[in-house]
């Protein structure tokens, strides 16, 4: 299910103009902060209007400037993980997983709670506020809020960006685990160069509001023998080349 991408918007000075096209995989958007990464999470989202362009999952057209097309967030069927995750301080965790499941019958809501409770191992949290609840919990609790509706796209705006390193270590390994229940495209947004590297089937390099460049993560930095990057060799080695 190809996810095709052709955005123009400008916005207080800035001006974000890029084309990109991806499969069914994860597709990491890498650059700067203000390179527009994640502003183009929120024109796929529906949550901005582009000035034009198109942008199409599988054939379905979400936003087409020409055609004058443009579907509601509700009706893209996209699960969206913000950065600061957005859980809402004054609903327990279910409630919080219920507010994904908009236009989802009673019996349906009741199920894929359930279900989605006991694939992310939130058994027990039900009734907890999200500052009862750790920070890998928290995690947890909004991206089964971004699944519940089976949404055909995933997209994450630096979601582990506030996390120590062993936490967005065991946080990468949850992703690879979501990455093989749902076989969707998912879009993460980062600057950081590990989650880039370590996490991506093709990174799209943003720079200054442009996509400059497209690949696999060994061809876009341009290494075919990096080391595995769970090994201290690969930081050893990241450091080296300047990246840390």
């Amino acid at each position: 299910m190809p996810l095709s991408v052709k955005l123009r918007k400008k916005v207080n000075g800035f001006s974000l103009d890029v084309a990109w096209e991806v499969g069914n995989e994860l597709a990491v958007i890498f650059g700067p902060s203000g390179s527009g990464k994640s502003m183009t999470l929120q024109l796929i989202a529906g949550l901005m209007y582009p000035d034009d362009g198109v942008v199409s999952l599988g054939g379905k057209i979400f936003y087409d400037g020409k055609q004058k097309i443009w579907l509601t967030p509700q009706q893209r069927s996209i699960g969206y993980v913000f950065q600061d995750l957005a859980l809402f301080p004054h609903m327990t965790a279910e409630q919080n997983i219920l507010y994904g499941a908009a236009g989802i019958s009673p019996q349906d809501r009741e199920r894929r709670l359930r279900d989605i409770m006991n694939l992310f191992h939130l058994e027990g949290l039900e009734h907890k506020l999200p500052c009862e609840i750790s920070g890998g919990q928290k995690q947890r609790v909004a991206f089964a809020r971004a699944l519940i509706r089976q949404p055909d796209l995933l997209l994450l705006d630096e979601p582990f960006s506030a996390l120590d390193h062993q936490l967005r270590t065991e946080m990468h390994d949850f992703l690879r685990d979501v990455r093989s229940i749902y076989r969707i495209p998912v879009i993460l947004v980062t600057h950081d160069i590990f989650e880039a590297y370590c996490l991506a089937d093709k990174v799209i390099v943003y720079a200054d509001g442009i996509n400059v460049d497209m690949g696999t993560p060994q061809e876009i930095f341009n290494e075919q023998n990096m080391p595995d990057c769970e090994t201290p060799l690969f930081f050893s080695y990241m450091m080296h080349k300047g990246f840390f």
